[in-house]
Formats: structure tokens, sequence, C-alpha cells
């Protein structure tokens, strides 16, 4: 069981960098992107709950409403990654994700009222430092890496939130709501702007490519990565999510060429940065068994 666990693991996560991939081979710009994968994963979860597991998905109002703002979050996210890959290119935006890890240091100790780490900010300065010398050297990329930064400030900002919200209802309609929830805002920032027509004037092949990537590279991942935490740890999962750039950055260089070609020190800088999530996620499971030995 547990080496079909890892094998699973490893897949979704795959699939996770994938998605990055198939942003970029779908010709859409990034509103219309986000628009439809919400709108088409809210539908598969959607018959996934009701069909297949014919799960309530009764939730109180208070609630309700607090997974519709994460899902805004959520939103927000994937629509500044979208247009990181669309402006700059797959690489970029995926390295701006390790900086997730300094937001999510900064914010855990505000939102749940605890000591800050020490540890964990030190590793955040690192990341901040290597993301300033990619600034520095991939210039041209500027506003990709801006927009890659801001994403994974949102980013942290839903994981951060979603550690108050998970217990509530089952994680299935938490992920449901909180994609239906991004979905809506989404379509009431286009219904005010009047740009809700241009959005759906899409072509076959995209509105192909958006359904694969809406179920086999959203849906699917997130249910199975609920189900996988009955087999692994809390810690195996965040430190094997840690991989996605990898394999994100691997993939677009051989799929794209040399529009995905970056300089040695992007390559030097984006290694020390995820390394330095590594790092913080192994003190992490350490001291957690530190606490757990002390206790007994």
């Amino acid at each position: 069981m547990f080496r079909s666990s890892q094998f699973r693991l490893h897949l979704i996560v795959f699939l996770w960098g994938f998605t990055a991939i198939l942003g970029k081979l779908i010709t859409v710009d990034a509103l219309q992107l986000v628009f439809f994968r919400m709108l088409f994963a809210a539908l598969f979860l959607y018959l996934f709950i009701r069909v297949v597991k014919k799960q309530s998905m009764k939730v109180s109002r208070k609630l309700f409403w607090q997974l519709i703002g994460v899902g805004g979050l959520m939103g927000g996210h994937w629509l500044c990654f979208f247009y990181s890959i669309k402006i700059s290119n797959v690489s970029i935006a995926l390295s701006c994700l390790a900086t997730v890890t300094l937001f999510v240091s900064i914010l855990e100790p505000i939102i749940y009222r605890r000591k800050l780490d020490w540890v964990e900010l030190l590793l955040g300065l690192i990341i901040v430092s290597c993301m300033l010398l990619i600034f520095n050297v991939e210039f041209e990329h500027k506003i990709g890496i801006i927009f890659g930064v801001i994403c994974a400030f949102l980013g942290a900002s839903f994981t951060v939130l979603n550690g108050k919200l998970f217990g509530k209802t089952s994680s299935e309609n938490i992920i449901f709501y909180e994609i239906f929830g991004g979905w809506i805002l989404v379509s009431l920032f286009l219904l005010g702007s009047g740009e809700i027509g241009y959005v759906v004037n899409i072509d076959w092949k995209n509105i192909l490519l958006l359904l694969l990537l809406a179920s086999f590279f959203t849906a699917y991942p997130m249910l199975e990565s609920v189900k996988l935490m009955k087999y692994i740890s809390p810690f195996t999962l965040a430190l094997t999510v840690n991989l996605e750039p990898v394999y994100g950055i691997i993939l677009a260089y051989f799929i794209f060429g040399k529009s995905e070609e970056m300089s040695p020190v992007f390559y030097g800088a984006s290694a020390v940065m995820i390394l330095a999530i590594i790092v913080n996620a192994v003190i992490k499971a350490r001291r957690r068994k530190a606490s757990e030995v002390a206790i007994h």
C-alpha cells in the first residue's frame, strides 16, 4: 500500500506541474482560462459528490460565505499564475511559487496568533534573496515575476485560511465550494467589466484542452490528495508537492525548447529555493516528532 500511495502521490504532483504546460498550450488569455477551468472543475466535482458519492452538500450560511471568500483568493491565485505564464514563460511562473513558503511563514503567525518562527523567516529570506537574484538576471521577465510573486502570496493566503476551514464539512465539499466561489467572483468581475461575451467566445480545441485541465489536472488530483491523507503523513505530502516546480520546469524545457531556456543563475537560484523549502519541511517534521516524544 505504501508503494502504491507513493506512486499516486508523485502522479498528482506531476499532474499539478503539468498544469503550467497546459496553461501555455491553451491559447486563450488568462481570464478566459480561469473562467472555464473553475466552471468545468466545479461541474466535475458536483457530479462526483452528488452522483458518485451521493453525499450531502449542505453547509451553514457562515461557512458558505467563508468558502466563497477563500475561493476568490484561489481564483486570483490561478489568474496571476496563468497570466505570468502568458507574458513570460512556464519556468518563471513556477520558480515564483517557491515564495509561497515565505508568505506562509509571515501569515501563519498573524492568522493563528502564534510566535514568529525564526527558522521559517530565515529560510524565507534566503528565498527572497534568490528571487531578487532571478529578478536582476531575468529582468526582461519582470512583469511575469511580479505576477508570479502575487500568485504565490494569494496561494499562501488561501492555504493558511483553509487550515481554519478543514473539518467543518467534508474535504470534497470544501474543494467544490471554493472552486465554485472562485468562478462566481471571476464571473462577477467579467459582468461588471462588460467582457462576459468576449470570454465565452472560444474555439473547440481550447474547450477540449480546458476540459482536460479541469478534470484530469484539477478535480482528480485534488480529490486524490484528500484520499491519500489516509495513507501518508501531511509532511510527506508537503515535501513531495515541492517537486511541482521541478517537474514543470523540466517538462517545459523538453516540450517548448528554446523559449524556456533560462540563465545558469536562474536554475541555481531556483534549486536553492527548492532546497530551502525541503529543509523547512524536514525541520518541521523533526520538531513535531520531538514534541510527540516529549509528550509521551
